[in-house]
């Protein structure tokens, strides 16, 4: 099993034709900035990739993907499959959620505690939509549940703003997890996403993934596929953001999508493929179904490696 301080490590070697590293000569190449990675709640934030690498071509040993930025971690074996721009800092939308459940259940809250969905918790803009009407009052378990699996915003919101302290001090206990769990391009201002400035590496997000996937909680309710709660007099029916979580051809541990404009369409998962735990991260993937597509492409090549007797020995 793959530890938090080897990844870093693995994601600088390269290997056999189908392991690449980031660089900085890479991401100056593709267009990239760099800033000095903080992740304390009070530090300025990241300077982040800049713009769109689209002329990416992949060779013959890579899996043809459309993603901006990818890390595959094959975790049962300790090693990186493939890597294109893993160290690169860039927002990650709603993926932020999995941090902000993260804190909040190793806060010990009661899950059943009330609470209620106010004016404080909306937002306005592209990617602020809500079916949490304000007056919506419902309990701590069931926002985590709708924050997880129907990446709902203000459900992220009002946790955080109920966290012990307040808002601020969830945010600050989000960039503290973020430093133990050695997540050095890390850095969130806002426990729902939201934000531009809510960014990481894909090799923080693996790290991420990795830490999530130890709690229950967050792994049952990440890949449940639909959930409903009484709002008033009528019950909400959520479903998964993640299709793939209905499909009988995956095995997912635990999952979260993301977008925004800034970030466009992510996504992080842990599955099995092939018998082997398997982390993915794929941040800013144009078009709608292109995350999707890009996951499946990377199960394909897998598959395809073992087939060919590609794959490596463990």
């Amino acid at each position: 099993m793959i530890s938090m301080n080897q990844l870093q490590g693995l994601v600088l070697l390269v290997a056999g034709g189908f392991l690449c590293a980031s660089s900085l000569a890479d991401a100056a190449t593709n267009g990239a900035a760099f800033g000095a990675p903080t992740v304390s709640g009070a530090a300025a934030p990241l300077r982040v990739a800049a713009g769109r690498s689209r002329a990416y071509k992949p060779s013959a040993d890579e899996p043809d993907l459309r993603s901006s930025s990818v890390l595959i971690v094959d975790e049962t074996h300790s090693s990186v499959l493939y890597a294109r721009r893993a160290d690169v800092a860039m927002p990650i939308a709603s993926i932020t959620k999995l941090m902000t459940a993260l804190v909040v259940l190793d806060a010990a809250q009661s899950l059943d505690e009330p609470i209620e969905i106010t004016r404080d918790d909306t937002h306005t803009g592209k990617g602020a939509f809500s079916r949490l009407a304000v007056g919506t009052t419902l309990a701590r378990g069931d926002l985590v549940h709708l924050a997880l699996m129907s990446s709902e915003n203000r459900a992220a919101h009002a946790l955080g703003r109920h966290y012990a302290g307040g808002l601020a001090a969830c945010v600050a206990a989000m960039n503290a997890r973020a430093r133990e769990l050695g997540m050095t391009h890390t850095h969130f201002v806002d426990p729902a996403g939201l934000s531009s400035e809510n960014v990481a590496s894909p090799e923080d997000l693996s790290k991420l993934v990795m830490a999530v996937s130890q709690n229950p909680v967050i792994r049952e309710y990440s890949t449940d596929r639909a959930y409903a709660v009484r709002a008033g007099r009528r019950m909400l029916d959520f479903r998964n953001t993640d299709s793939l979580v209905s499909n009988p051809a995956w095995n997912i541990i635990v999952q979260k999508t993301g977008y925004i404009e800034e970030a466009g369409k992510c996504l992080v998962m842990q599955a099995i493929i092939d018998g082997r735990s398997i982390v993915i991260v794929l941040l800013d993937s144009f078009g709608k179904y292109t995350r999707v597509a890009d996951a499946k492409r990377i199960k394909k090549w897998m598959e395809w490696r073992l087939s060919a007797g590609l794959a490596d020995a463990g």
